[in-house]
């Protein structure tokens, strides 16, 4: 890839943001934290830099600072809130507290011309931003301009020409900003001179030649669930090195209705791709029996999954390698802004990691996509929509969306139920404007009347959201004839649940949804 842009990270919640706009329009971009090598700064030989935000504050002592580097390269910088000021601060500008702070919405007039304004852009012309920063650039370093100015900062938008060194107090990576992402295009484009000839189809080629190079001659399994992210990995790489793959599907019997059948049909019948189906439900139903704090069953399935893997890897001869769905947000989340590894393990995505005595080296193709990403690059394989744009579904499956106790017969009810509910959602054509939908059976009974006959039955909770990344998310606002007609048929379909209930909860960052 000849045209890459840098990323450094200071810890801002929605640096992602700055890569998923700039790869929207084309560009290639990588995230690294701030404190990087020089030399893999050289190494990466970018196009152009970003600074992004962050939480730390310039006037601090040990705040964060730019890489000297960036600034000798001679390659285009962008700083954004914190990087701005970072910029500033090195460069020989002022930075001080803000007497009136920016959080939220705010508004930019654009004063003068520059290299990064175009389109909406205009001089003169009024943009709605959003703001978060509580120190503010007072005075700018030798060589830079004033462009654009807001009520509480006079230096909202700056530029070096000379050296194509920009900065903007606001954040045109997010929806607040509604043209941000012009922005960004001018600055990669524009001032860059980026071409934006990055497509799934180049990432493809690309790939493919990469894991042909890394595997060689090895073996390489594949542990298949049926997501869309191991389900692209595996076609891709069964692209690459054809017959070497395996793929082994543990079936935990904790999946919807269906499921594993499709997985069985696809992979084996449409790509013609080895596939070990492990039916293993019976052991983990074992396992799982008299478990019913969250945390538990977790533990339980992903080290019954453990277990039941490495015992079918063992039997397939010369493996090497271990092919995984990482993908780019696990791959920054996994490190701090500061470099370090993360301690805390996703155990509401994860079901586990493979022992290391399996000694295999990992293929992780997917590590550089983002969940639309990979979407695309699966329909560039000619992957079937249904995997595609299957809605995320955990690990743990199933057992984590029944609090309490898990049986063979809640989990029929709630397999019927789940059934129900997405049917409901495909015929009123909403699934895919919906980014998350499952049904869940709560860990309680209700009184209720059928026909003549009292009932003593479960209650059933539905929920739907729409995000764009899983980190947050708010309520699908259904018509009610689409949660009317829903609840009577799991009322009059499922024996053993008589009420039904819409969760209209909004999920804030970092929470984790129905234990």
């Amino acid at each position: 890839m000849s045209e890459r842009v840098l990323i450094l990270d200071f810890g801002s919640q929605v640096t992602q943001l700055i890569a998923r706009r700039m790869r929207e329009s084309g560009v290639y971009c990588e995230i690294h934290p701030f404190d990087i090598a020089s030399e893999r700064i050289e190494a990466f030989a970018p196009a152009a830099i970003v600074l992004s935000g962050g939480p730390a504050s310039v006037i601090a002592a040990e705040s964060p600072r730019v890489p000297g580097i960036v600034f000798e390269m001679g390659v285009p910088v962008l700083g954004i809130c914190y990087g701005q000021q970072a910029m500033c601060a090195q460069l020989g500008g002022e930075v001080e507290a803000a007497e009136h702070r920016e959080f939220g919405r705010a508004f930019v007039e654009v004063t003068e011309p520059c290299a990064l304004f175009a389109g909406a852009w205009e001089v003169g012309s009024r943009q709605q931003v959003w703001m978060s920063h509580g120190d503010r650039v007072v005075r700018l370093p030798p060589g830079f301009r004033s462009v654009g100015k807001s009520e509480g900062a006079p230096f909202a938008a700056i530029a070096d020409d000379r050296r194509r060194f920009y900065g903007v107090q606001f954040h045109p990576e997010v929806a607040h900003t509604p043209h941000g992402a012009e922005l960004l295009r001018n600055f990669t484009h524009r001032v860059a001179g980026c071409s934006g000839d990055w497509t799934m189809a180049s990432f493809r080629a690309e790939a493919v030649r990469r894991v042909r190079a890394q595997v060689g001659d090895g073996r390489v399994i594949c542990g298949l669930s049926g997501g869309v992210d191991s389900s692209v990995a595996a076609v891709l790489i069964h692209e690459a090195v054809g017959d070497l793959l395996t793929c082994i599907f543990v079936d935990h019997g904790l999946l919807r209705a269906g499921e594993a059948e499709d997985v069985v049909s696809v992979f084996r019948d449409r790509f013609n791709i080895a596939l070990v189906h492990r039916d293993a439900s019976a052991l983990f139903l074992s396992r799982l029996e008299g478990v019913a704090e969250p945390e538990e069953k977790r533990r339980v399935v992903g080290n019954t999954f453990i277990e039941v893997f490495e015992a079918e890897a063992e039997r397939i001869k010369g493996v090497r390698f271990l092919a995984q769905g990482t993908l780019y947000p696990d791959v920054i989340e996994s490190v701090s802004a500061r470099g370090g590894p993360s301690v805390t393990i996703k155990t509401h995505h994860n079901v586990g990691g493979l022992p290391e005595r399996m000694n295999l080296k990992l293929v992780e193709p997917l590590r550089e996509l983002f969940k639309d990403e990979v979407r695309a690059l699966g329909r560039e394989l000619g992957l079937p929509e249904a995997i595609v744009g299957r809605h995320p579904f955990p690990g743990p499956g199933l057992a984590i969306r029944m609090p309490g106790e898990v049986t063979r017969e809640k989990l029929a009810l709630l397999r019927k139920a789940d059934a129900i509910f997405l049917e409901e959602i495909r015929s009123a054509g909403l699934y895919d404007a919906i980014w998350q939908a499952f049904a869940v059976l709560l860990p309680v009974r209700t009184v209720g009347v059928m026909g003549d006959e009292r009932t003593y039955d479960y209650a059933c909770a539905l929920r739907a959201v729409t995000s764009t990344d899983g980190m947050t998310a708010d309520y699908f606002h259904f018509d009610h004839e689409v949660l009317a007609r829903t609840a009577n048929r799991i009322v009059n379909e499922v024996r053993g649940i008589n009420r039904v209930v819409y969760d209209i909860t909004s999920k804030p960052p970092g929470t984790i949804e129905w234990e």
